[in-house]
């Protein structure tokens, strides 16, 4: 098992050089503070900024200069800031390369669940992430494998109500990476587990990387 930290580092490692990323409200937001300089990387929020650079802290913190999550943030070299609905524009047509998006739940196909549990005292959280479901070309989920009482949140099908349509294209996790592909769910990478008891946790039939 590995922490959220080191978690947050492996996505960061994934993202191409020059993408244009956005990152989702919760784990995502610290993958903005181990990309590599000189990366090329440029961060989107959908509340209106280009150029956002990692978490601000001390004397750094403006609480006018902020992510989509709230959390104060920094500017890099170029940054800029534009209205809400162009923000949207770009996240509806298609010029995010990708998205790093929390999840309460992913199939096996890549359908995306994440904006509401269907409980019925619970408070909805829709925000971008459906625009960004469809908008994005890539779709990157973080999230902790099971659930506080121990249920699996990598399904055969998604049980809450669904975000989008077969968009997700990997899931970074605690216990494993998985690539989402057409054959099925492959296991990337593994983080302190071994693929019997992986697979042992899932309904989902896992295939390991050829």
């Amino acid at each position: 098992m590995i922490d959220r930290r080191t978690l947050a580092k492996l996505v960061a490692a994934d993202i191409p050089a020059g993408a244009f990323v956005n990152l989702g409200i919760g784990q995502p937001t610290e993958v903005a503070d181990h990309l590599a300089p000189g990366s090329g990387v440029v961060l989107h929020t959908e509340n209106g900024m280009l150029g956002m650079g990692p978490q601000a802290q001390g004397d750094d913190v403006d609480l006018d200069l902020i992510n989509a999550g709230k959390i104060p943030v920094t500017e890099l070299p170029g940054a800029s800031y534009f209205h809400h609905a162009d923000s949207f524009a770009m996240m509806r047509g298609g010029h995010l390369d990708v998205c790093v998006l929390g999840a309460y739940q992913v199939s096996a196909r890549g359908d995306l669940a994440n904006w509401h549990s269907g409980s019925p005292d619970a408070i909805p959280a829709v925000g971008g992430a459906m625009d960004l479901a469809v908008g994005a070309k890539q779709v990157f989920v973080m999230m902790n494998l099971l659930t506080r009482d121990g249920k699996p949140k990598l399904l055969d099908e998604c049980t809450y109500p669904l975000t989008g349509l077969r968009c997700v294209s990997r899931v970074y996790t605690d216990l494993a990476t998985f690539l989402i592909t057409g054959d099925g769910v492959v296991v990337r990478d593994l983080h302190g587990i071994s693929f019997t008891d992986l697979q042992a946790l899932l309904d989902v039939p896992l295939k390991e990387l050829s």
